[in-house]
């Protein structure tokens, strides 16, 4: 999306219906004065997952490498991508007290997919008036209405 000086917004959020139970996931994309919406949803799943997903698949959907700003209301995703994952990785995908990383398969997608751009996480207080968290909510819950 734009031309390589600008700087893509993505606001991502989950949402699930039931932890576990029916889940969505919403990303708004914004650069350059264009925008994209993506969304989906999964029959069963965390919401935590959801929120991981949203972002995968919002920096999936980038062609080339980007400056990039992730605006997030998960403090799960936010901390995790910027603080956790450097001891996860360095204990072999295990957390601090040696269980398994829960997510992992996400989590690694994530980071693989954070290294082909120039990433600035935001944690943004979720349902407050933000709009672009608020977009991003909306299209959440569509991809949990998606399921039928």
């Amino acid at each position: 999306m734009g031309n390589e000086k600008s700087i893509v917004d993505i606001y991502a959020d989950g949402a699930c219906k039931g932890n576990p139970g029916r889940g969505g996931w919403g990303a708004w994309l914004s650069a350059a004065g264009r925008e994209r919406e993506l969304f989906g949803g999964e029959p069963l799943t965390t919401n935590n997952r959801m929120e991981l997903t949203a972002v995968i698949r919002a920096l999936e959907a980038l062609t080339r490498d980007c400056e990039v700003r992730v605006h997030t209301d998960s403090q799960y995703v936010q901390k995790g991508i910027s603080e956790w994952i450097h001891g996860w990785k360095k204990r072999g995908w295990r957390t601090a007290d040696k269980k398994p990383v829960k997510n992992d398969d996400l989590w690694r997608r994530l980071d693989e997919l954070a290294g082909q751009h120039k990433v600035e996480w935001i944690w943004v207080r979720g349902h407050n008036g933000n709009l672009g968290n608020e977009r991003a909510d909306e299209l959440a819950n569509r991809g949990v209405e998606s399921l039928g």
